[in-house]
């Protein structure tokens, strides 16, 4: 196979994820676990599998082949739009939960709600109203909860009983929706979920969402101008967020309302209902106070139990709120410009230790990710007994989940694409997941470094066939360095391997993790408020000085930069702004005006848009337009709901306006996902022409 049909594999493969056993759950007495994983590397239907882990034997329980008889999987609206707020590339069984015993498994497939018996792998499907959408099982297995058209229904596990549990009640039922996540939950703040079971299974916590105020914006199709648009409330900075609000439901249907003040804190980041009662997180507007609230079942009625208040943010970390088993309440504190887990109030991770993501608990045990050096994620423990210890050694990412003593634990490192999973189960042999996952036609030719006085963390990839003494490479900067994606990481990713794609073209591709990023501590995260391109910008530059000082094959006179999202956005500011760095730039679905971005995610970097217009101003390249000097060339998919395309039009518009010559690549059908889209091959291939063309490159 040869070098240049890695995109291919990469677009076949689903970026290596097809292959690779996830979404793990253990049985309560740790002898089992469930997971999902394709039959091949190349294969994207998510199978339903179990690991006996007394007999070391695997079984596939579902395979969603069988049960749609050979017929295509259907999506519906709300399904698809849930898998592109999870970037969920797959399809198949795409998700699947269980009751508390682990005997019963639910799952959607095609719009259908489905069961299996865990024991004996009998799958069957129930006669829900469709299509349904994230069904999840009460604890004690009796009855399933799912969504339908804005709707909550309830179903008997044996199929009997449907009916709807909380329905569209506005003036406008369409606007208003029970049991699913508002747009900025699923895209700013980690909540994928809107409803969430009491363990006895008698009622339910349910967020209703009144998006009746929020801006309604359209997507047209314009390869199909018979088709009309598809209108979608978006909340842009500075508008109307959805009215959120939590509902203790019953069975029956009736309903209490759970009472906070709204007005002062209108974002619900997190809910849940564990053994010790229900609860919620709401944040303030301005996302400097955040409150964890108590929730007397009986009432609705809220009592304080936490309050962090930061400025200019409070973080918001995957997985807290969260209590153990014994009630000790788990969370995060910012001090010693560290991250530190606490537990019951108390700090228990180290100073330097980078908390990342609570995974869970086991009893008294909480599995949490952190970071030590930022470019490793590793898995620890913690417990009262010995304190925070650390389960992984080898240099990656690093996640888990743990049950009964059971360590489902899953790593990507250099040494493979994908991941790769091991159990561990205490006094038995540790025991490997199989992995099918597809081996990459490049290898990875990987250097990376801490660089300059902030030891911007690095990584350079070279061409396989580059000797010392071989002409010099020209440059192509391609990082993604905001907040919501870390690169710089001791992994053999995707976004890596088309690096090293770029690079196997002739040139020298350099990835930095500099200001805003995750892993270096909450100052270094802060640097980025009130102006979230130029310190990203500046560390860009030094990096490539450095690494160039070290390199002396980097030809300085030949310098790209590409990007995609927040580092589209990047690379255009890069050749608006330093032309006698950047001789051309690549932006792909890029924000031009910070005001076209979602209220959640703007405002915490650059606070209200009235407030402060200034800051707004000065990260949209629209208004720099006429500054551009060098090669621009800007891509955009038509059907993005995240960065709507209008971002590039209006920029395309003002340079046009400005004189201004520049390419445009508009994507017909494609989302916010651009690796995910079938053209990705050949996206990436138009992007390499533009390059050669305009860096002179053969």
């Amino acid at each position: 196979m040869s070098t240049i049909s890695l995109p291919h594999q990469l677009t076949r493969t689903r970026g290596f994820t097809s292959g690779a056993a996830e979404h793990f759950s253990v049985a309560p007495d740790g002898a089992s676990v469930l997971f999902l994983r394709s039959r091949a590397g190349d294969d994207p239907i998510g199978c339903l599998w179990a690991l006996d882990l007394d007999s070391e034997r695997e079984r596939l329980l579902v395979d969603p082949a069988e049960l749609l008889g050979g017929s295509a999987e259907q999506l519906s609206e709300e399904e698809r739009t849930r898998r592109e707020r999870s970037r969920e590339p797959r399809g198949g069984i795409v998700g699947f939960t269980t009751d508390r015993a682990g005997r019963l498994a639910v799952f959607a497939l095609s719009g259908n709600l489905w069961t299996v018996d865990t024991g004996s792998g009998t799958a069957r499907r129930l006669p829900a109203e469709g299509p349904v959408v994230d069904p999840r099982p009460d604890p004690t297995g009796r009855r399933i909860a799912y969504l339908s058209g804005g709707t909550l229904r309830v179903i008997a596990a044996d199929g009997t009983g449907d009916r709807a549990l909380a329905a569209p009640d506005g003036p406008d039922g369409s606007e208003v929706t029970f049991g699913a996540p508002e747009h900025v939950a699923g895209e700013s703040m980690h909540r994928h979920r809107g409803y969430w079971w009491a363990p006895d299974g008698e009622r339910l916590l349910v967020a209703r969402v009144d998006n009746s105020s929020v801006l309604r914006w359209h997507i047209a199709d314009p390869a199909d101008p018979g088709k009309p648009p598809r209108t979608m409330r978006y909340p842009a900075a500075g508008s109307t967020n959805a009215d959120v609000t939590l509902w203790l439901t019953e069975l029956d249907g009736t309903r209490h309302e759970v009472r906070w003040d709204r007005q002062a804190h209108e974002y619900v980041p997190a809910a849940g209902w564990d053994a010790h009662g229900p609860f919620v997180s709401v944040q303030s507007r301005d996302q400097r106070s955040l409150r964890l609230l108590t929730i007397d079942p009986a009432d609705g009625t809220t009592t304080l139990l936490d309050e962090q208040r930061d400025s200019p943010w409070v973080h918001l970390l995957p997985g807290l709120p969260a209590r153990t088993a014994g009630g000790a309440l788990l969370g995060s504190v910012d001090e010693s410009d560290t991250r530190r887990l606490t537990v019951a109030g108390k700090p228990v991770t180290d100073p330097g230790v980078q908390l990342r993501e609570v995974l869970g608990t086991d009893g008294e045990t909480v599995l949490f990710t952190a970071s030590e050096e930022p470019t490793e994620i590793h898995l620890w423990s913690y417990h009262p007994e010995y304190g925070a210890r650390r389960l992984s050694e080898e240099p990656g990412v690093h996640r888990g989940v743990l049950r009964a003593g059971t360590l489902v634990h899953t790593a990507r490192t250099l040494a493979h694409a994908g991941s790769r999973t091991i159990v561990r189960r205490t006094g038995r042999a540790t025991l490997a997941v199989a992995s099918y996952v597809e081996t990459p036609v490049l290898a990875l030719r990987a250097e990376f470094a801490a660089v300059g006085p902030r030891q911007l963390r690095t990584v350079l990839l070279l061409p396989s066939w580059h000797r010392p003494g071989d002409a010099p490479l020209p440059v192509l900067l391609d990082p993604y360095a905001g907040p919501a994606i870390q690169k710089v990481l001791v992994q053999q990713s995707s976004q890596a391997l088309v690096s090293q794609w770029f690079a196997e073209q002739g040139f020298a591709v350099l990835v930095t993790d500099g200001a805003g990023v995750q892993g270096r501590g909450p100052a270094w995260e802060r640097e980025i408020y009130g102006d979230i391109f130029q310190p990203v910008l500046d560390d860009q530059i030094t990096a490539l000085h450095e690494v160039a000082e070290r390199h002396p094959e980097l030809d300085l006179g030949r310098v790209a930069i590409r990007g995609w999202s927040f580092s589209g956005g990047l690379a255009a500011l890069a050749v608006l702004r330093r032309p006698d760095v950047f001789h051309a730039a690549v932006a792909g679905a890029a924000v031009s005006d910070q005001r076209l971005y979602d209220s959640h995610w703007r405002e915490r970097y650059l606070g209200m848009p009235e407030e402060h217009p200034d800051w707004y101003d000065a990260c949209s390249p629209v208004l720099e337009a006429p500054k551009l000097t060098r090669p621009l060339l800007l891509i955009h998919g038509l059907a993005d709901d995240n960065v709507f395309a209008a971002n590039t039009l209006r920029l395309s518009t003002a340079l046009l306006a400005a004189g201004r010559p520049h390419e445009v690549l508009p994507l017909s059908g494609v989302t916010h996902a651009g690796a995910g889209s079938p053209l990705f091959p050949q996206l990436l291939g138009h992007q390499l022409d533009f390059l050669r063309r305009h860096l002179g490159l053969r």
